[in-house]
C-alpha cells in the first residue's frame, strides 16, 4: 500500500527565533511497509521547546534536524497497515516520527498504549517524557526531601504543572513556581497546588522569589535558565539540588547570554545536575505505575494547548517557545 501524505520539513536554519520561511508542507509518497514496519495514521504530535536547538547544525546529545527532510519528535497514532506480528492493526502506539500526518514506523520503535482509560494524547504529556522528566528530575537528579521549599520554573508549562504536584507528593514542605502573567500564576495555586506563585513578567525576580521562599529554597527544578537560574543561586539555601532540563530563555538567542554567577553555586556547595531523559527511559515502567493511578483518580491534574492541523505545527512551536502554552503543547492532526 503506497499512498502520498503530507509532512513537515526544515526548509532553512534560523539565526533567531524560527519563522515561516524556515518550514514547508511536503507531499511525500510513502514507500511500501518493510517486514517488521507499521503505517501509523498519527492523530497527535508533541511540540517541545527541545526541538528549537535540532533546528542549528551544531553538536549536541541528539543530532540536528535535517535541510529538506521532515522534522520528528515524540507522536501517537493508529496503526493502519502493519507487517509485524507484535503490533497489530487498530493498535495505538506512540512513536518518535511526528511533523508527519503517516509515518512508516520499525515495530520496534513503536510502543503500543493503552487508550481504554486515558486519552490518546495523555502519552505525550504527563505519561509522555515530559511527565518522566519532572518525576525523575525529583527523584533522582535533584532529590526532595520531607519539608523541603522547592522551585519550578516555567510551572505552567507541561514539565512545570506536573512536577508541582510530584513534589508534594515527595514531602515538599513548600512549592514555588514561576509563570508569566496573572492567568497561569492564579492556575497553579488553584488548580496545580502550588503554594506560591512568581509572575515573572513583573520584573524584580529575585526580589520575588526571596519573597516567596523567605528561608531560602532546597531544591529547584530548572527549565529556563538565564535570570530564573541567577535569581534561584541567590535564594538556594547551604547544598541545595538543582535540576538542569532546559533552558528556554536563551533557545532563540544568536548568541549566548551572560552565565550565572556559579561561584556562588561552589561557595553554596550546591548540586547541580543536567538531565537528558531519553537516557533514562527504562524507568517508564516505575513512572508509569505511579503516574496512571494518580490521573484515573484526578490527584494529579494536567493542562494541554492544543493547535489543529499539521500545517500549524510551526507556529506552536514558536508559541511553546514564547510560552503560550498552558500544560502540554499538542498539535491534533
Amino acid at each position: 500500500m503506497s499512498f502520498c501524505t503530507r509532512e513537515i520539513h526544515l526548509a532553512a536554519r534560523p539565526a533567531g527565533a524560527p519563522g515561516a520561511e524556515h518550514f514547508t508542507l511536503t507531499e511525500v509518497r510513502l514507500p511500501e511497509l518493510a517486514e517488521g514496519q507499521v503505517l501509523v495514521r498519527n492523530t497527535w504530535m508533541s511540540v517541545d521547546p527541545y526541538m528549537r536547538g535540532r533546528m542549528d547544525d551544531a553538536p549536541s546529545y541528539i543530532p540536528p534536524f535535517e535541510l529538506g527532510k521532515p522534522l520528528e519528535g515524540s507522536a501517537v497514532g493508529e496503526v493502519v497497515a502493519s507487517r509485524s506480528a507484535d503490533v497489530p492493526v487498530g493498535a495505538t502506539v506512540s512513536h518518535f516520527l511526528g511533523w508527519r500526518e503517516h509515518s512508516v514506523v520499525d515495530a520496534a520503535g513503536a510502543v503500543v498504549v493503552d487508550t481504554s482509560r486515558l486519552p490518546a494524547s495523555t502519552y505525550l504529556g504527563p505519561l509522555g517524557t515530559t511527565g518522566l522528566t519532572a518525576y525523575l528530575a525529583l527523584t533522582d537528579i535533584a532529590p526532595v526531601r520531607e519539608g523541603d521549599t522547592v522551585y519550578v520554573s516555567a510551572a505552567a508549562g507541561a514539565v512545570g504543572s506536573v512536577a508541582g504536584q510530584i513534589a508534594r507528593r515527595l514531602g515538599a514542605g513548600r512549592v514555588i513556581g514561576s509563570a508569566g502573567g496573572p492567568a497561569k500564576t492564579a492556575l497553579l495555586m488553584e488548580e496545580f497546588g502550588y503554594d506560591a506563585a512568581v509572575d515573572h513578567r513583573l520584573g524584580d525576580l529575585p526580589g520575588r522569589l526571596a519573597a516567596a521562599a523567605p528561608e531560602g529554597i532546597d531544591v529547584y527544578l530548572d527549565s529556563v535558565g538565564g535570570d530564573h537560574l541567577r535569581a534561584a543561586l541567590e535564594a538556594m539555601n547551604q547544598r541545595g539540588r538543582v535540576a538542569l532540563v532546559g533552558a528556554v530563555s536563551g533557545y532563540n538567542d544568536a548568541e549566548p547570554a551572560p552565565g550565572p554567577d556559579l561561584y556562588r553555586a561552589a561557595t553554596k556547595e550546591l548540586s547541580l545536575r543536567g538531565m537528558i531523559v531519553g537516557h533514562h527511559l527504562d524507568r517508564f515502567p516505575e513512572f508509569l505505575g505511579k503516574a496512571v493511578p494518580w490521573l484515573l483518580d484526578g490527584s494529579l491534574r494536567t493542562r494541554e494547548t492544543v493547535y489543529e492541523g499539521l500545517d500549524r505545527a510551526p507556529e506552536a512551536l514558536r508559541g511553546v517557545l514564547q510560552g503560550a502554552n498552558t500544560g502540554k503543547m499538542l498539535v491534533r492532526l
